[in-house]
């Protein structure tokens, strides 16, 4: 009798063990594919959101352009859903000898530029580059989006979007490529990125 006790404590620890182990690794994948994997899914409306977010007033958006510069952010509830500002030109604002005389930086989710010399028109220069708020659409792009780099030329696929959560936040696009100031960045649910 005492053996079979001391062999059935034995086989509790043992089973329990087992069982805490199961759980922890099922706990350990759910947190990391609920956490880590990020994906852009279509409504039956056609609308998209993502976790916690909804997408509304998808436009397509396709764009050719030189990056001008990069920024990263990793607070704020904006850089949940867009890590990654990219400031873009196109048309004369890709050219080395147009951007090479402007001083181009970021912060604050906004570009910035100055120059001394005006290689091109002031309006040329605002409505030629824009910053841009990018919005992965699954961890493919994602991957893709880490790879870009500045005087990188790239082709941007994708839909231009408001985003929405349930508690009343939100975050819209410009819908423009000329405008300037608060409101002016547009916020890209980037699809494809492809190299030049």
């Amino acid at each position: 009798m005492h053996a079979m006790c001391s062999t059935y404590s034995r086989l509790i620890p043992s089973t329990m063990q087992r069982l805490i182990l199961i759980a922890a690794v099922a706990l350990s994948v759910w947190w990391f594919t609920s956490t880590s994997s990020i994906e852009a899914v279509t409504l039956p409306d056609g609308s998209y959101a993502y976790p916690e977010y909804e997408f509304r007033n998808a436009e397509p958006f396709e764009l050719t352009a030189r990056v001008l510069s990069r920024k990263d952010y990793g607070s704020g509830r904006e850089s949940e859903l867009s890590p990654t500002d990219l400031a873009l030109g196109w048309g004369r604002m890709m050219e080395d000898d147009v951007v090479d005389d402007i001083e181009i930086w970021q912060s604050g989710r906004w570009y910035r530029w100055q120059t001394q010399t005006y290689p091109i028109p002031h309006k040329q220069i605002q409505e030629s580059s824009a910053n841009m708020h990018m919005v992965p659409a699954n961890d493919t792009v994602a991957d893709a989006l880490d790879q870009v780099t500045e005087h990188d030329r790239i082709r941007v696929v994708g839909k231009l979007v408001d985003i929405h959560a349930a508690d009343g936040w939100h975050w819209r696009s410009s819908r423009s490529r000329s405008d300037t100031g608060n409101g002016a960045c547009e916020l890209l649910l980037l699809e494809r990125i492809d190299w030049l």
